[in-house]
């Protein structure tokens, strides 16, 4: 397809009990390009009556035995059956994130499709080794038992996702609740549902109907509906701290098993001994990706003071070479951001800076980009002179904005660094290795990156500390986040005089029991 070719508006329905359904009243909302403002589809705008059905569809689908209690083995070819249809599936699915958040699709080919198929073949290696059950230790006391500790599946699970990057963030839900025999209802972002919403189809091909579910629309009507709902047993969520503090709110009122991953402020910490022909491209690696919309982006720089000029020298020179374009170019290095709201926001930010006392050194405007007139572009924006207590350095701004910040000595950085309410990802740059290990102990983040960023393997957890959220996800801890514990004890001890619960509650324990 040219980048100029107008797109066919196609209608999307809810995906419930393995059908296309509309919503209850009928009702559609719009999604639209950001790289052009062109609308692009319209969607199903569910309603609570909606979110019912698809929780009544996962729970009979929970009940099915055949399901429920499936072998490993089984479970281990089903995770592989999903991830070829991803691949074979792949170029529809990049096309439908492109179009919708803004994604280029040199990042989502290259990247999002791939590490989406592969998080489905590493949980399928995964689900063979997993300890579902374990043996106790016979114990001396209070008698001979037998004990085991069984994982079992949690129940009906409920997702809501992001718009920044739609179809991998759904993957880190959907397969671990598949892994281990749960049932689910997603409700994506209303600015990118489209990858979702294919998604559902591809895995509904190998999985019972009722397993898999989508419903669409507001989080106000659709998002604290699933949180709320009595027949939910667990929710997970991915978004701003905000947000996460009413979801967590509201699934408490059930006492819900929660997993969220929120907000973060990362801190990049540059040594004086780093590699700045590699730092410098991984710094701006670790702001710039998808616009800096990403929530473990490295927004804080931190800076050996006597480097400092050197530094904000060559990030702009780099920076300069960055192409902003449309998505579905190839040659497209930064696309926009995800809405005009948005947009703005990021600007706001950027006003807040400079009135701070920030300097703005490149970027810090909006961009018109040709045949894209219509598209909420922001040039990559680096400020310098930004003191950690500022507005920029505290809140997460969500777009291609980087604050560089001096620092004196090691020490002053690390404690910088951890000065903020969140612990999402930190990074060190240096070629010591050993001085990047001492540095990483003592960041209070999910992940460390040394000589890197933006690195996620789908065998590894991801997960933050302090605000930056609650559970892992990825790698084998997140099997654990969709299984619960039942322990079983068996007493070998059959007569009845012999048992140690018997002489603490019955005084006459000698007594025939008539």
């Amino acid at each position: 397809m040219s980048l100029q070719q107008q797109v066919d508006v196609k209608t999307f329905l809810l995906f419930i009990n393995g059908e296309w359904t509309p919503a209850t009243h009928g009702e559609t909302f719009d999604v639209s390009n950001p790289a052009t403002g062109e609308l692009v589809a319209k969607v199903a705008k569910a309603t609570k009556e909606d979110v019912n059905k698809a929780v009544t569809a996962a729970r009979e689908a929970f009940e099915l035995e055949a399901w429920r209690e499936m072998k490993p083995e089984q479970r281990s070819k089903m995770l592989l059956m999903i991830a070829q249809k991803i691949i074979a599936n792949a170029k529809e699915l990049v096309y439908l994130d492109a179009i919708s958040s803004g994604g280029t699709v040199r990042r989502l080919s290259n990247s999002d499709v791939l590490q989406t198929a592969l998080f489905f073949q590493t949980l399928s290696k995964f689900v063979l080794e997993y300890p579902y059950s374990e043996t106790l230790p016979m114990p001396l006391f209070p008698g001979p038992a037998h004990n085991f500790v069984w994982r079992e599946p949690i129940g009906v699970c409920a997702a809501i996702t992001p718009w920044n990057m739609p179809m991998l963030i759904a993957s880190w839900k959907i397969a671990p609740a598949l892994a281990m025999g749960n049932t689910i209802v997603l409700k994506p972002a209303s600015y990118t549902p489209l990858s979702t919403l294919k998604f559902a189809e591809i895995i509904s091909e190998v999985v019972p109907k009722g397993v898999i579910n989508v419903v669409t629309g507001s989080g106000a009507e659709v998002g604290e509906s699933l949180a709320a709902h009595p027949d939910v047993d667990k929710i997970a969520f991915t978004g701003s701290t905000e947000v996460g503090r009413k979801i967590m709110s509201i699934a408490a009122k059930t006492v819900k098993n929660t997993t969220l991953e929120l907000g973060g402020k990362s801190p990049n910490i540059l040594l004086d001994d780093a590699d700045l022909e590699i730092a410098i491209p991984g710094s701006l690696f670790g702001v710039f990706l998808h616009s800096g919309q990403l929530c473990e982006s490295g927004t804080r720089l931190f800076v050996p003071d006597h480097m400092y000029d050197t530094v904000i020298n060559l990030l702009v020179k780099q920076t300069s070479k960055l192409k902003l374009g449309n998505p579905l170019d190839p040659s497209t290095d930064m696309g926009p951001v995800i809405s005009a709201k948005q947009q703005e926001k990021i600007l706001s930010y950027i006003e807040s800076a400079k009135k701070e006392g920030a300097r703005v050194i490149c970027g810090g405007k909006k961009e018109t980009v040709p045949g894209c007139e219509g598209g909420h572009f922001i040039r990559p924006t680096i400020l310098a002179d930004v003191a950690n207590d500022m507005k920029v350095a505290k809140e997460e701004i969500f777009g291609p904005v980087l604050s560089v910040i001096r620092y004196n000595s090691v020490e002053e950085a690390i404690e910088m660094a951890n000065d903020t309410i969140y612990g999402l990802a930190a990074g060190v740059w240096t070629k010591d290795v050993n001085k990047a290990y001492d540095v990483a102990r003592k960041l209070r983040a999910g992940v460390v990156w040394i000589n890197d960023w933006h690195l996620l393997r789908p065998d590894a957890p991801f997960g933050g500390y302090k605000q930056s959220g609650i559970g892992r996800e990825m790698g084998k801890h997140s099997l654990d986040e969709y299984t619960q514990t039942k322990h079983v004890h068996t007493s070998m001890t059959p007569e009845l005089n012999k048992r140690s619960w018997y002489n603490i509650l019955f005084s006459n324990s000698n007594d025939e029991l008539r």
